[in-house]
């Protein structure tokens, strides 16, 4: 994804020079990612709750059960909606990774600096989990919609590259997140997975 990124990225610059409008109001770039993207974006930041609702506990980063049941649940929705359910739970699969990525950088960082850490622990239950089941449903809305767009090829790159620095701008994302972002993505302009879904 680093390459096709990069690609992308280059693109997009050469298409903004031709103009001088800010990457969030360009009319020129497509715009095609930019929900999903922002969807992402979402997800990584309640990605900080999740941390803050472990940190200190018994409860580990990894949690394999209740992965399986997103990815289950993805797979499911997917053949509901039309769409390719291997592309699909390989979607799903990198936003429980970039979730990974957030909480590991939470703990390191709350270890480190004990004063920076949460004083409140949200509930997973009742105000986490609702948050991340509603971005669910979103995100198998604005995969069919994408169905067209993603894939490998310079619209996708550009389009990603768009929609990313586009949501870094909107939710003020810090290197932690944006590493997180950028795994998150990476399947997104990615070839299609063979066989069938």
């Amino acid at each position: 994804m680093g390459t096709m990124w990069g690609i992308g990225a280059a693109l997009l610059t050469g298409v903004l020079a031709a103009g001088s409008a800010s990457p969030a109001h360009h009319p020129v770039v497509g715009r095609e990612l930019t929900g999903l993207v922002g969807l992402v974006a979402e997800r990584i930041l309640i990605g900080d709750k999740v941390a803050a609702a472990k940190f200190g506990t018994t409860a580990p980063i990894e949690d394999p059960v209740r992965e399986q049941a997103v990815l289950d649940q993805a797979a499911a929705l997917a053949v509901e909606n039309g769409i390719d359910a291997r592309e699909t739970v390989a979607f799903f699969r990198a936003q429980i990774e970039a979730s990974k990525v957030v909480q590991r950088g939470l703990f390191d960082r709350w270890t480190a600096h004990p004063e920076q850490a949460p004083t409140e622990r949200p509930d997973l239950a009742t105000e986490v989990r609702p948050q991340l089941d509603r971005i669910t449903i979103e995100f198998i809305g604005q995969l069919a919609a994408t169905e067209d767009v993603r894939g490998p090829g310079a619209r996708c790159a550009v389009s990603l590259a768009f929609a990313a620095i586009s949501a870094d701008h909107r939710y003020h994302l810090d290197a932690l997140h944006e590493s997180a972002l950028r795994e998150a993505v990476r399947p997104v302009c990615a070839p299609a997975a063979s066989g069938n879904s």
